[in-house]
């Protein structure tokens, strides 16, 4: 069991702690670092984030050939590079020379700091996950991140490695939740089309968090609601994302959200 170490030498620490955040809300996560905010998964991306005012960033979790852990989205190269190689065929100096903006996860626990960080963890095998959770204790960022993981059994091992660390289910089935939470999860993701009031009002009176990740599950839209790839959304969109409650909404530009949040605020007011 990974318990949380004091923050090392020369890394910020946040003022909150995830499990017990406070409005307004709903937060504003930047999707892939804020990815209309700079390239993806970048220090460059955190930074622009940080300064529209995001509570979190997310990024993304994967091994390159020589075993280290890498923030990039894609199983491979193809779509930010041109380069059809799996990340888990070429090694970490390779990537640097192809990606120079490319963070370790290490590096990306430093570059996010004081925001939240979601580590949306792509792999599958739960061999991975005490790497992962040993180096955000290492960081002193225990309580500013929430782990992402994709299966219910990746939140019971998780949860088996630590207590201390905050968990988003991002489970494909979105009536799932009250396994997800009896396993161990804190947060639920909805993407946008499956996202309800009934939902979230049921997955709320669980104790869960809820998030919406708006757009389509996919890098290029296809017929059908919400209209847009995953990561984008309109301001009809963010309205009704808005009306729907959620504690966190994920999106590549959190200035959408929070403006629209501020306009709702002052109209209530």
């Amino acid at each position: 069991m990974i318990a949380s170490t004091p923050p090392a030498s020369g890394i910020e620490t946040m003022g909150f702690a995830i499990r017990s955040i406070a409005g307004p809300l709903p937060l504003a996560i930047a999707h892939r670092g804020g990815a209309l905010l700079g390239p993806e998964n970048t220090a460059e991306a955190f930074a622009q984030a940080k300064a529209v005012g995001a509570w979190m960033v997310e990024t993304d979790v994967r091994l390159s050939a020589d075993d280290a852990l890498v923030c990039l989205h894609d199983a491979d190269l193809q779509r930010i590079a041109g380069d059809p190689r799996l990340v888990a065929e070429i090694g970490l100096s390779e990537l640097r020379a192809i990606l120079p903006g490319l963070l370790t996860l290490d590096e990306a626990i430093a570059a996010s700091a004081p925001l939240g960080l979601l580590l949306d963890v792509k792999l599958s095998h739960p061999l991975v996950l005490p790497r992962i959770l040993d180096a955000v204790a290492v960081a002193g960022a225990t309580e500013r991140v929430l782990l992402g993981v994709r299966s219910l059994d990746l939140i019971a091992a998780a949860r088996a490695v630590s207590e201390a660390i905050a968990i988003l289910a991002l489970v494909p089935d979105p009536d799932s939740f009250r396994q997800a939470k009896a396993l161990g999860a804190d947060w639920f993701r909805f993407w946008q089309s499956e996202a309800t009031m009934e939902r979230i009002a049921a997955a709320r009176s669980l104790g869960l968090r809820t998030v919406i990740m708006v757009g389509q599950p996919r890098s290029v839209a296809e017929p059908g609601y919400p209209p847009f790839p995953v990561g984008r959304i309109d301001a009809q969109g963010i309205d009704r994302v808005l009306s729907l409650g959620p504690d966190a909404v994920m999106l590549d530009d959190p200035r959408q959200l929070l403006s629209a949040r501020s306009v709702t605020a002052l109209s209530s007011s």
